[in-house]
Parts: structure tokens; sequence; C-alpha cells
């Protein structure tokens, strides 16, 4: 993968108005020293690196292990993603650009804004730790924390639970601090405005946590009870947009990563799984949001390819006789101004009509189920909504169906990373049963996914004997970067152990 956000607060400067200087891998790296260093000029290397992190790598290896996507025929970048696997070193740049570039310079702002009463400024940096470490967390089950940036040179892990408890303490203590009205550094996500969107922000994140995890923690049920009650959640998407460019280094991270030319890279990777392509397009329904996500291929129409076959040969055709080479198959929908979506209104709604369906509460779980098909339909520019609930309307008794599909749908098209959460969690989509390969589809010389039933997952041709037939990868190994020399770093207990909000 091109590793081209490689920022530092040392590397920085001052703060600018556009994502691209903080983009800059070429700057000075003279830099003021920690004691003079300000908030203003640090929070937006936190900011571009945790985007760098969350909407390339993230994005990217989620898709894969969610099937919305799979490798493009002839080349082999994700192959290993491609069959529900990622190595140690795989992730280890990125597990170092959170930890240190973004998680280091968060502590930092955290201390400062603290120490300078700088409430909203506080706010926004410790909503933004708390994200990177939900996620770290969600990926590894298990990461150094309590002496993550300690002298301690080999830092205990500490567990998953226990993050998630502390990073929600975190949260309700800057909450507690902050006014509406109050000034936040300078910042990409809501440039110019006060504490009030960056509260919004933090309440749901509390609630993505703790839907995620509420029956894990400890006594935290009325906590999330008195959350919804009070209902101050985000009124559109969390995501960074309107500070890409088109200068190099300085575009969208997945487009840059797997569109951008600017470094000399002409590979093709990613093209839309037949998972997703085979839900949104069925025999008497096609989603609207379809247009939002892919292009279609060179024979005019959306087509998928399986995950992880082995390099079939050019030449290949399909069921109906079209030939299957690298131009076949569609490619997702990107631009070098393309948002960086961490948050959506639609994932918020969904975690409402989740808390109402525990509730038995059917009408207001369906009430919040078609507002956050409406909101991925908005976030799209498509209509159609209402006919989509209508084609796949909520069904209370069994909302984890209802729930998991319909997000997992909303999100291929933006985010991945908490489509593979939500499956690992909800456990849908399922795989189908009887048990369906990606050799069900491919014979190596004939792509038909003709049998594919839509709304589910199958096993990968290629899957590694490390997860097996019908089981998802559940969490990443210990990333390399941090295990090596560190002396209390845990035996990775197996790609198929759950994390513990899925266990």
């Amino acid at each position: 993968m091109k590793k081209l956000y490689i920022l530092s607060a040392v590397a920085l400067g001052l703060a600018t108005a556009s994502c691209d200087d903080y983009l800059d891998i070429n700057t000075n790296p003279n830099a003021p020293s920690a004691e003079v260093v300000t908030s203003d000029m640090i929070m937006p290397a936190v900011e571009m690196n945790l985007a760098a992190s969350y909407g390339d790598f993230m994005r990217i290896t989620g898709g894969y292990f969610a099937q919305h996507y799979a490798q493009e025929f002839g080349t082999s970048n994700y192959v290993d993603y491609s069959s529900f696997y990622i190595s140690a070193t795989r992730s280890s740049s990125t597990y170092t650009q959170m930890m240190q570039r973004v998680l280091g310079n968060a502590q930092t702002i955290i201390e400062k804004a603290n120490a300078q009463a700088e409430y909203g400024t506080l706010l926004a940096a410790t909503t933004l730790r708390a994200f990177a470490y939900q996620a770290l967390v969600d990926c590894y089950g298990e990461v150094p924390f309590t002496e993550a940036f300690s002298s301690n040179s080999s830092p205990a892990y500490d567990q998953g639970k226990d993050i998630y408890e502390a990073l929600l303490d975190e949260l309700d203590a800057a909450i507690a601090k902050a006014s509406e009205g109050d000034l936040v550094c300078t910042n990409f996500l809501y440039p110019g405005e006060k504490a009030d969107k960056w509260i919004r922000f933090a309440n749901s994140l509390k609630l993505r946590m703790l839907t995620r995890s509420v029956d894990k923690l400890t006594a935290r049920q009325s906590e999330l009870d008195a959350l919804v009650a009070e209902g101050n959640f985000i009124t559109g998407d969390v995501q960074w947009a309107g500070c890409w460019t088109t200068e190099a280094g300085s575009e969208s991270p997945f487009y840059a990563e797997e569109f951008a030319t600017n470094f000399g890279s002409t590979q093709i990777n990613v093209v839309p799984n037949i998972a997703i392509l085979g839900t949104m397009i069925q025999d008497t329904y096609t989603d609207p949001r379809v247009e939002a996500f892919w292009e279609k291929g060179s024979n005019g129409k959306y087509n998928g390819y399986i995950s992880s076959n082995t390099q079939i040969l050019q030449g290949t055709v399909d069921a109906a006789g079209a030939t299957c080479d690298a131009a076949y198959f569609s490619r997702p929908v990107a631009s070098y101004d393309m948002p960086v979506v961490i948050l959506s209104l639609s994932d918020v709604e969904f975690y409402l009509a989740e808390y109402y369906a525990k509730k038995n509460d059917a009408t207001k779980a369906a009430a919040h189920y078609a507002e956050a098909v409406k909101a991925s339909f908005d976030a799209c520019g498509v209509s159609g909504a209402d006919d989509n609930i209508a084609q796949f309307p909520y069904n209370q008794s069994n909302w984890k169906k209802s729930i998991g599909i319909a997000k997992w749908v909303a999100n291929a098209g933006f985010n991945g990373f908490e489509a593979w959460c939500e499956m690992r969690r909800l456990d849908y989509p399922a795989f189908e049963n009887p048990s369906v390969s990606g050799a069900d589809f491919d014979n190596g010389s004939v792509l038909d996914p003709s049998s594919y039933v839509p709304g589910t997952i199958y096993t990968p041709k290629n899957v590694r004997s490390e997860i097996g037939a019908n089981k998802l990868l559940e969490r990443w190994p210990y990333a390399e970067s941090s295990t090596a020399r560190n002396a209390n770093a845990p035996t990775f207990p197996g790609h198929t152990v759950p994390v513990f909000w899925a266990e």
C-alpha cells in the first residue's frame, strides 16, 4: 500500500486552513519543542493521521472482511484480505500511526487543554482519542492503554473491556467540563464551530460504544438509557469533507491509495464483491444506491468478483459468455475530494433502532430503522428510500437480521470497517446454509454467481486454514511493531476468537 500520510506533530510547523499542508511529506523536520507547540499546531496532525488510517487501511481491510470488496482479477495486493486473513506485519505501520501520531498527539492536546481550561479543545481531543482507541480495540481486542505512553518500553496490554470502560469515563468527564459555546482549536472536522457539535459527536460515539458493549460492561445500561432519553446526537455525518485537493498527497486517502497515480502506481485492486452486488441488485429490485457506490464495468453493467480466487487467466467468461478481463469488473465510485466518514447519521439511527428493538418497542425500532435507511439514501444523493423500506421492512421478530443486513448495505460505500465490526456482533449477514464457497461461483474458467443468495456471505474460495469454513476473521494479530521486543506482549489467541463485545 502507498504510505503517503506520515505526519507527526513535530513535522507540522504552524496550522493553516487547508488539508494539503498537513499531507506534505516533504515538510521541514525541524520543529519547535513540545513545550512551545500549541493545540492549533497539533490537532490537524491528529485528524489527518486518523483520516489516513481509518479512511484508507481500515476502510480497505474492513471492506474485504465484510465482503464488500474482492481482489481485482489478475492482481494480488489484497488477496490475503480476500481470504479473511491479515498478518502481524500488514497492520504494523497503521498501528504505529494510530498510536504515535493520533493517540500520542491527542494526549498532548488533552494535557495542554486541561491545564489551560480550554474545555472545548479538551472535548475534541478526548473524543478523537476515544474514537481511535475504540477502533484499535475493535481490531486487536487488547492493546497497550494504561502504560501506552509511559516510560515503560514494554507496556502491558489492557483488556478491551477495561479500555472501553475507561474511554467512556473519559468522555463523560470531558462532556461535563465543556459548554456548547466553548471554543475549539483549529480543526478540519468542524472548522470554525464551537463545542456544541463536538458534544453531539461525543454522545454519538458513546452510543456506538455502549450499543456494542453494554451487555459486557458493568452497570452501564442506565447510562445508555439516559443517553437515548437526552437524544443529543449528531444531525449529519461526522466526516472530513471539503478539505481534500488534487495536489499529490493531499487527496482523500482511499482515492489516493486506489486511484491516484501521482506516485507512479497504476495497479487496480478493489472491485465489488458479488455478495454486496448480489444483494443490491436482485431479480425484482435494484437498490438505487448502487450507482453511488459502484461504477459500471466495460459491458455497461455492475459486475462483481469473488473473494480470494487464484489469478484466473484472461479470457475467462461469465455465465452469459462475456469475457472477464480486468475492465469487466466494476470499481468503487471515488474522487479526490470524497469524504472520510467516521460516524454516520445512518449508523446512529440504526443504533437507536437496536436500542428500541431490545426494549421490544417495535414501533420506535421500525421508525428509527426507516430513518437510518433514509439517512443512507440522503448521504448517497439518491431517492427511493421508501421503496427500499417497503422491499425490506423492519422485522421485530428477527431484528438482528433486519438491522444487520440493512446496515451492511448502507456502509458499503462509506465504511467497510464499521460493517465488519457489526457483522461480528450481530451475526448478519450470515453464511448461507448449507455451506457455500467461492468455488461454487467460479470453477476457474466460468464466473457464475447466479446461485448466490441475497443478504448472505460465503466462505472465500481459498480461505485461510487459520479461519476455516463459515467463519469470519474476528480479530487482527497483534501488530508486529507493538509486540517486537515487548516482553509483556500477550500470546495471540487466534484469528477466530472474538473480541470482548462479540463473545
